[in-house]
């Protein structure tokens, strides 16, 4: 299976958990094995720190909706090469009720058959920031039918997070986690 990860070995290596630094002792010492993308930015701990107080905003304090802000996630993944970020907000889009179905659909666009009127507009948005930087009047018009201006903002922010994020991990030659899927088949 292509995993969409570009890199075969890391530019940049993951640090195990049990050498960072005090910095990231609350990131460390959470339950659970950090994933790899964390490992590696244990490596410049200050950007790491400050990264995530914008990173849980976005992943799990926006006032966006679980749904809407994971096909956002997974089409600007798909849009940037990331097969680390795809793989993993497949897993997160699983979980919010996102079908593996819709997942495939993701990859095939706005004008693939099957998507509702709302979720093509969400996905005209990360296609509009990735080609031309700036959400097209049409496609703000139709947010403003379902979103308040929060929402609209955080919509941007969501695209323009992951666009970065798909960035390093392409970048960095982050490699995939145990049981994380990378792009459909």
């Amino acid at each position: 299976m292509a995993t969409g990860i570009r890199l075969s070995q890391p530019r940049i290596d993951p640090i195990p958990p049990a050498e960072w630094s005090d910095d990231l002792a609350r990131v460390r010492d959470a339950p659970g094995d950090p994933p790899n993308v964390i490992r590696t930015l244990a490596n410049h701990p200050d950007l790491a720190r400050r990264w995530m107080v914008f990173a849980n905003h976005i992943l799990g304090k926006s006032t966006l909706p679980v749904r809407d802000r994971e096909l956002l996630m997974l089409r600007i993944g798909w849009l940037c090469g990331s097969g680390y970020e795809f793989g993993q907000h497949t897993l997160i889009a699983r979980r919010a009720g996102i079908t593996d179905e819709e997942i495939r659909r993701v990859t095939a666009g706005p004008e693939a058959e099957g998507w509702s009127t709302w979720d093509r507009t969400l996905l005209r948005v990360a296609d509009e920031l990735k080609d031309d930087g700036i959400v097209s009047d049409a496609t703000w018009a139709a947010l403003d039918e379902r979103y308040d201006k929060r929402q609209k903002m955080d919509t941007v922010f969501t695209v323009g997070q992951y666009n970065m994020v798909s960035w390093a991990l392409n970048s960095f030659g982050v490699q995939l986690d145990d049981g994380v899927p990378g792009f459909p088949e």
